[in-house]
């Protein structure tokens, strides 16, 4: 029997660019042709969100707009078109809402580059709702064994990391830097460059981070508030001192970005995954030329790598660190983000 579906919802409601967000009662999208409806379950809170809610990036957002794009939950509706995606299955909406499939870089499973690329929670309506639709090419399919509150962080800071670090080309033996390594996505960056067989170097600050991280499998932790030199610290924490195979950033300030060429080893590769509004990267030509250094971007995973993030979670290996809200507090999350003050993941429960 097919699932009833309401004719309103509640959601989290960007009217206008800076806030306030607006909790109230909105429509039920309908799904088009090639698209499906969720029932949002829960929605991991991601820095993004509050980027699309800033407005700080240089990239339109849709207005008014339902921000979200970690949102996990049970297909109710389809279009005529979706014939992969069956009602009941459980499915994940991500950042990358839809893509052409046609263009060159869909068809090198690139498709995050896409030119005609549809964003969850930013170009098109997110998760902070109770109904979503996303394209059913690029829904993540979730296994009904796993959960949907823990699996929820894992559809944009899991899929994220995980592709930054394939990007980093570290081997199972070498040595990775996670800069950030105490917030949502460095927390998820840990474990997964664990169950990848990497040693751990993890940056941030404070004694609770630190704690963290070493659970979560750093062999090692630089405390940058503390620490009179973050380079030599950094370096001396890898067996013959010269430094990390790779720096994963996930920092949300500008200077780790500058410094992370000059602890990374020769031939290192630096990958920038987090965002900083108006950040830029620098590095010494020099040193970057003479040293062999590589920089590159990394930003979200393609279908595969998707499906890969999710089958290291299904079998154990990825615990996100999380706390529950109701998706009617969501402005207190990102009180904590602009203070700083929060450890791991927060998800929404879209039904409180």
């Amino acid at each position: 029997m097919a699932p009833q579906i309401p004719e309103k919802q509640w959601a989290q409601v960007i009217e206008k660019t800076g806030g306030p967000i607006d909790y109230k009662q909105i429509p039920v999208p309908k799904p088009g042709p090639d698209q499906v409806l969720i029932n949002i379950k829960y929605s991991g809170v991601c820095h993004t969100d509050l980027h699309a809610l800033n407005g700080d990036w240089p990239l339109d957002t849709k207005l008014p707009l339902v921000g979200g794009h970690e949102g996990a939950g049970i297909v109710v509706a389809r279009g005529e078109l979706v014939k992969d995606v069956e009602i009941g299955d459980h499915a994940g909406v991500k950042w990358l809402n839809s893509s052409c499939l046609a263009c060159d870089f869909c068809m090198q499973m690139d498709e995050p580059l896409c030119p005609k690329a549809q964003l969850s929670g930013y170009t098109v309506d997110g998760t902070f709702q109770q109904y979503c639709v996303a394209n059913a090419a690029h829904v993540a399919r979730i296994p009904k064994d796993v959960p949907l509150d823990a699996i929820a962080p894992v559809l944009c800071a899991g899929i994220t990391v995980y592709k930054g670090l394939k990007e980093s080309g570290a081997r199972p033996g070498q040595t990775v830097a996670i800069v950030g390594a105490g917030g949502g996505l460095g927390s998820l960056a840990c474990q997964y460059a664990k169950a990848m067989g990497l040693n751990i170097i993890a940056i941030d600050a404070g004694e609770d981070k630190k704690k963290m991280c070493e659970e979560l499998g750093a062999s090692s932790f630089v405390d940058f508030a503390t620490s009179s030199n973050v380079v030599k610290d950094v370096q001396s924490k890898t067996e013959d001192g010269f430094g990390p195979h790779a720096v994963i950033l996930v920092a949300v300030s500008e200077k780790p970005f500058q410094q992370a060429s000059e602890y990374v080893r020769p031939r290192g590769t630096v990958v920038a995954i987090g965002l900083p509004a108006g950040a830029f990267l620098k590095a010494p030509v020099f040193e970057t030329v003479i040293r062999c250094v590589t920089i590159k971007g990394s930003y979200v995973g393609n279908r595969k790598d998707t499906a890969e993030a999710i089958e290291f979670f299904r079998r154990g290996v990825i615990k996100a660190p999380f706390k529950v809200i109701g998706m009617s507090e969501l402005q207190k999350v990102y009180d904590m983000m602009h203070e700083g003050n929060i450890l791991g993941r927060y998800v929404v429960d879209t039904s409180k």
